[in-house]
């Protein structure tokens, strides 16, 4: 046990009467989890939103795909800097900090288009601003989980984590519908509330996820080289970094060729939609049963038996020509990925110290969603010049790289079993 999980034990007086087996059964744990839902259902019910808001003030499509695309590219520049400082200012504060700063941005946002003045720029800042506070929330969250619960918990509330996520990701669109059909502001003022209620559950966490630091703050430039470097000089944080972003970007372009294929074949919205549906399923069912898995199957077995059981999944998307066999499919991609996650996250935090976990949390964080950005613009580019079965047979190929490379890697991730 290091210094941070006896200072938790020793201050946190709930701890040592509550079962470890039981994250729920702690209050901060139970905190964190609630904040996140309400911040992934605010954001889902405002973002998918926001560009048809501008397209019905009269902006062109261009357009409202820029304030998308720049909202998360600001959201992936900030991440890594907002990672040094969660890894030397006391994390809370930082929390509910950005969360009012998103409460802010979305909150003006509402206004104008409650009033019926939607200009542009003023979108565009706004929904920067809030992905930016968003990385810099994210960024302090990940470094909070070793404060939260003991070691021995650390599989079952990543697994927790990772099910409410994948639960908005289902929830979150049909309750934006919901409320754009009531106006076309609400959702933008659902987001901004959402955010408000993050900002007083992160405020109500008793625990103190205060990093811990062998010395004074170094410069700034220091600190992101140092966070840099320790994952790239850890071998099994190296591994997590080359496959996660491998399997993200191979994720995505199999979502959009999905969409883009059925598409083309002439399927309906509402047929696509049900796409998404069964692979947001699959993804809550195998995130559910995620830490059951874990404590029964070997960590090496799950990472290579999961990165070869996508080989023939992808490449059956390649001869799907119905929207249920795409979704099924999909699905099953899904059910698989989570005990992956739960297992690559749970020993990232064993091996990485207090010190350095918000700086190793927005690494790999940045790795990931920075290739999945390129997925839709990949996937439509691939699938128009060479079809929708060429682009799945391509990414069936790129998976079984994926899955040679982490059977390669097996002995790594059994050593780093805690």
């Amino acid at each position: 046990m290091d210094k941070a999980e006896e200072k938790l034990q020793s201050t946190d007086p709930d701890l040592p009467e509550i079962p470890s087996t039981s994250p729920f059964r702690r209050r901060d744990f139970l905190l964190f989890w609630t904040a996140g839902a309400v911040d992934g259902l605010g954001t889902c019910a405002s973002s998918l939103f926001l560009p048809l808001i501008l397209l019905g003030a009269g902006y062109p499509a261009g357009l409202a795909g820029l304030v998308a695309s720049v909202a998360l590219v600001s959201g992936l520049v900030v991440s890594p800097v907002a990672g040094v400082f969660a890894d030397r200012w006391p994390r809370k504060p930082m929390m509910y900090a950005a969360a009012l700063v998103a409460a802010g941005a979305m909150g003006s946002v509402f206004v104008t288009v409650a009033l019926g003045h939607v200009v542009l720029v003023h979108v565009l800042v706004a929904a920067a601003v809030e992905q930016a506070a968003s990385a810099t929330y994210g960024a302090a969250a990940s470094g909070t989980i070793r404060r939260l619960v003991p070691p021995e918990g650390y599989t079952r509330a990543i697994g927790y984590l990772q099910a409410r996520d994948q639960a908005v990701q289902i929830v979150g669109p049909t309750l934006g519908g919901v409320l754009y059909q009531l106006a076309r502001w609400v959702p933008l003022l659902a987001d901004a509330v959402s955010f408000l209620l993050v900002a007083v559950l992160s405020r109500a966490i008793r625990a103190d996820l205060t990093p811990g630091r062998d010395g004074p703050a170094t410069s700034f430039t220091r600190d992101l080289a140092e966070g840099l470097r320790f994952v790239w000089a850890e071998p099994f944080l190296r591994f997590v970094v080359v496959w996660t972003a491998g399997i993200n970007a191979l994720l995505g372009a199999l979502y959009f060729h999905a969409v883009f294929a059925s598409h083309a074949q002439g399927a309906s919205p509402s047929s696509i939609g049900l796409i998404l549906t069964l692979a947001g399923v699959g993804g809550l069912l195998g995130a559910l049963a995620a830490p059951w898995l874990v404590r029964r199957v070997p960590a090496a077995r799950i990472v290579t038996g999961a990165s070869w059981a996508m080989v023939p999944t992808a490449a059956g998307l390649a001869f799907a020509s119905r929207t249920w066999a795409y979704g099924l499919l999909l699905s099953g991609v899904s059910l698989i990925v989570p005990s992956v996650v739960v297992v690559l996250q749970t020993r990232a935090v064993l091996v990485t110290p207090d010190r350095l976990l918000a700086r190793m949390g927005t690494v790999l964080g940045t790795a990931g969603q920075g290739v999945a950005v390129l997925a839709p613009v990949a996937a439509g580019v691939l699938v128009a010049e060479y079809g929708g079965r060429t682009v799945a047979l391509g990414c069936a190929g790129a998976f079984a790289g994926l899955a040679l490379y982490a059977t390669a890697r097996a002995g790594l991730v059994a050593r780093e079993a805690p």
